[in-house]
């Protein structure tokens, strides 16, 4: 009953720690927005509503007089121009360091400002008051070791401007992980935007009109060309910026704590079936004595009632503890969070409870129903409840009709052309087949042991034959038993698989496709001095540079598709190779436009149609089709081509988007390593830069679909850990339940050593069943998700064999370790009190 428990109490941690955690992580953002957002901010309208601008996007500013004229309205106390920016790199001049947030929250540059509703307090130093003064956030600079009179630098489009901290400022509320930086007004307008300008104007009403009102007036004010939003309005838009994020995480948490939820519902169906065929003349006597079948059932329920309900206390408590673990995970994600503050809803005690006495009273009811079953007559037996022959025929039929649905639909997702067509069939063939195996399991378990087994005695003799009957003789137990550790390495199987595939497709679509020798990536931007320092590199051949616009195409159907277009340099053919499915690459540069094979078909587009591209800010432009790129390459899918040389007719250059990404291609005869080493050279005064040549390309796909697969094995980790427990469960009670045949057995002439072995054999059998049945579902489930992915660039299957045999090879070994303890036991029994035992 305590592995039970533990069951429960892991499954409802990880429920009511992921709760408390989003719930935190929400509250703390709220929070701050709602601390620092002024009654109205006056801006630039941009591109938010159509998924935000892209990375590198110029900052749309608003006239300094601006603010002197929204001062002026009614109920208006104050109107501060405000500038702030966030792509900017912060670097420590002295070490050539990169300062500040690599991944996640932002780095962000801003003048300073006495607002009613500053996010932070200046706690060492001064406000900055001159042209080289700096203000930085306490958290960064404590990260970076840096202190008053530290030299700092800011790159960005402008250039390289060198600071000196004059003060420190401590965030009011928790700070999310940003790093902020703060210069007076006129040095941030010229170091940040190059003119003199604000990027917004934050209004603070008196208290006299309400913020629509003010809102309202300063639109009436001001005309079309700006755009207002509330305190509430700023306070919803920084919610929905992170609230995606934080979902995301939220439902994939829970999705594994279902998985382990359900795990621990074998193992609780396995020990109440133990402990009732246990308790069979108990039961029968109790009917015997006029007990009835409700009463009997009820009591089994009652008990499974305590059981969850302790559980899920204990639970509830142990999932703060999991809360503040994943705090601290976030904070070396670059998420700084209180675990000081956690918030506990009233959702999370109720679903903590909820979810802990459900599963455990519905993996409670089968035992219980099978219990009220027993007759008066089962007293006079010695043990056990008669075989339910008809019972198990219904079960095998369900269980080869679920299997067979499942393995239909598997076929039905491998058939279809695309991912949106084969997603439904591929998710109910997973669940059918899941569920299927499942119900077979104890139809599986009998073939699949006498198989494994076959050689133990040969091996091992009298222990190895016992070992095998043993895991034979209860089929219904041993299959329970193997599913749940069958549904966490099914789901590390698949994910293997899909993974592995995914890193095999890219890399082969980076030979077939990029024909630039070097990547170089920032931070941030990549600005005009480093493509400068770039192209001065010895033995270069050509640097094309890649920018990404936010645009609204408009198709000869009429329809209208909001997305990004890929404005390139001329030279983009040095560095890649098109897949053309029709049309040609040339035309796409000399202006024309590409698009994919999907958009094409969705819209009937061809070779030579017209598209019409709207900039906004009034800017359109027709281009032709100059090609229509094959589907299945991850660099192309999805994505919109043209030239730079194009875009400029109708956007002035020094409006367009900072450039993203830069590829190099080395000259013919050059030494290509060598040239890497004087590229990364020509490169090192900008710290937040990274070259990496193919080689390093494939790499970093490696490591980021690790850390993906990583973070799969970690969440499924605590399934297993429950399948574990009912491997050790089920051998303790069976232990229990055979202790006068244990007794029996050594006073035949068994030794301890030969019972222990006999006990551990059994364990191996099982989680090696179990893990034979992971795995084979687990291939049948990645291989076709490979192939229902096979058009988003999925086009190469790899089957991870290091892993599935290092996952059978684990198996084994946890059998083993499993079946220690309840070997032990077995073997400190007195032989005499076993053989007397009732």
């Amino acid at each position: 009953m305590i592995l039970s428990l533990i069951a429960v109490v892991l499954s409802v941690a990880f429920v009511s720690g992921t709760l408390v955690f989003a719930n935190t992580a929400t509250s703390t953002f709220d929070k701050l927005f709602a601390s620092t957002a002024s009654d109205l901010s006056v801006q630039r309208p941009t591109d938010e509503d159509a998924g935000g601008p892209p990375s590198g996007a110029k900052a749309r500013t608003v006239p300094v007089a601006t603010a002197a004229q929204l001062a002026g309205l009614p109920g208006v106390r104050s109107a501060l121009g405000q500038v702030l920016t966030q792509t900017s790199a912060l670097i420590d001049p002295v070490a050539n360091k990169e300062i500040g947030p690599t991944q996640g929250a932002p780095t962000i540059t801003a003048n300073w400002t006495d607002s009613p509703r500053n996010s932070v307090d200046i706690t060492s130093g001064h406000v900055p008051q001159g042209a080289g003064d700096l203000v930085l956030d306490a958290d960064t600079a404590k990260k970076a070791h840096l202190g008053l009179g530290s030299a700092i630098r800011i790159i960005n489009e402008t250039g390289s401007h060198d600071f000196t901290i004059a003060g420190i400022a401590t965030f009011r509320t928790t700070n999310p992980g940003a790093a902020l930086a703060f210069l007076d007004t006129p040095t941030a307008q010229s170091t940040l935007l190059g003119q003199s300008a604000y990027t917004s104007v934050e209004l603070f009403g008196d208290g006299s009109r309400t913020d629509e009102q003010l809102k309202s007036d300063a639109l009436a004010a001001l005309g079309n060309d700006f755009q207002a939003k509330t305190a509430a309005e700023q306070k919803a838009d920084g919610a929905k910026g992170v609230g995606s994020f934080l979902d995301f995480m939220k439902y994939v948490m829970l999705g594994f704590a279902g998985i382990s939820l359900l795990v621990g519902g074998f193992l609780i169906i396995n020990t109440f079936s133990m402990l009732v065929a246990q308790r069979t003349r108990e039961i029968g006597l109790l009917r015997a004595l006029g007990g009835s079948r409700r009463q009997v059932n009820r009591s089994v329920l009652i008990e499974a009632l305590i059981l969850g309900l302790l559980g899920s206390t204990l639970g509830l408590a142990a999932g703060l503890g999991l809360a503040v673990l994943l705090i601290q995970l976030m904070k070396l994600a670059g998420m700084n969070l209180d675990a000081s503050s956690l918030e506990i809803t009233w959702t999370v005690p109720v679903a903590s409870y909820l979810v802990g006495i459900l599963i455990t009273v519905l993996a409670a009811w089968i035992p219980a129903r099978r219990a009220s079953r027993i007759s008066p007559m089962a007293a006079l037996r010695d043990h056990g409840t008669p075989a339910e022959a008809s019972a198990n025929r219904i079960r095998t039929v369900v269980g080869l009709v679920l299997t067979g649905l499942g393995a239909a639909g598997l076929v039905v997702a491998g058939l279809a052309d695309k991912a949106a067509e084969g997603g439904l069939p591929l998710g109910a063939g997973v669940v059918l087949t899941l569920v299927g195996f499942v119900v077979l399991g104890p139809l599986l378990s009998t073939g699949v042991v006498r198989v494994l087994g076959a050689a133990l005695p040969a091996l091992f003799g009298p222990s190895g034959k016992l070992a095998q009957r043993n895991a034979m003789r209860n089929p219904r137990r041993t299959g329970a038993t193997a599913a749940a550790l069958m549904i966490g390495l099914a789901v590390v199987t698949g994910a293997s698989v899909v993974t592995n595939s995914m890193v095999t497709s890219v890399n082969a679509q980076i030979d077939r496709s990029v024909g630039a020798d070097y990547i170089v990536t920032a931070h941030g931007i990549l600005t005009p001095a480093m493509a400068d320092a770039a192209r001065g590199t010895s033995g270069l051949k050509a640097l094309v540079e890649e920018r990404a616009m936010p645009v609204t195409f408009t198709t000869p159907d009429g329809r209208q598709t909001e997305s990004q277009l890929l404005a390139v340099t001329p030279n983009f053919a040095e560095a890649f190779r098109m897949p053309v499915a029709s049309g040609r690459a040339e035309d796409v540069f000399t202006g024309g436009i590409s698009v994919d094979e999907n958009f094409a078909k969705g819209h009937h587009l061809k070779a030579g149609d017209q598209v019409t591209v709207d900039y906004g800010q009034g800017r359109t432009q027709s281009l032709p089709v100059g090609a229509v790129t094959e589907l299945g390459n991850s660099f192309f899918d999805k994505q919109f081509f043209t030239s730079v040389d194009t875009v400029t007719k109708v956007v002035p250059t020094a409006e367009l988007p900072s450039t993203q990404v830069m590829f190099g291609t080395a000259a013919a005869g050059a030494d290509k390593a060598r040239t890497l080493a004087d590229l990364q050279r020509a490169l090192e005064a900008y710290p937040q830069v990274k070259v990496q040549d193919q080689a390093g390309l494939k790499d970093l796909v490696q490591s980021q679909v690790n850390q993906l697969l990583y973070m799969v094995y970690g969440l499924l980790g605590l399934a297993i850990a429950v399948a574990v427990l009912g491997v050790i469960n089920t051998l303790a009670l069976s232990v229990v339940e055979r202790t006068r045949e244990i007794g029996l057995l050594r006073a035949i002439g068994l030794s301890r050593r030969q019972l222990r072995r006999m006990i551990r054999l059994e364990s191996v059998v099982i989680a090696v069943f179990g893990a034979l049945l992971g795995c084979g579902l687990g291939l049948a489930w990645g291989v076709t998700a490979r192939r229902v992915l096979a058009d988003q660039g999925l086009d190469v299957l790899t089957v991870p064999t290091g892993t599935i045999v290092s996952i059978l090879v684990a198996s084994a070994v946890i059998g083993l370790l499993a079946a220690l303890v309840p070997a032990f036991r077995a073997g400190r029994m007195n032989v005499l009190a076993a053989i007397a035992t009732d």
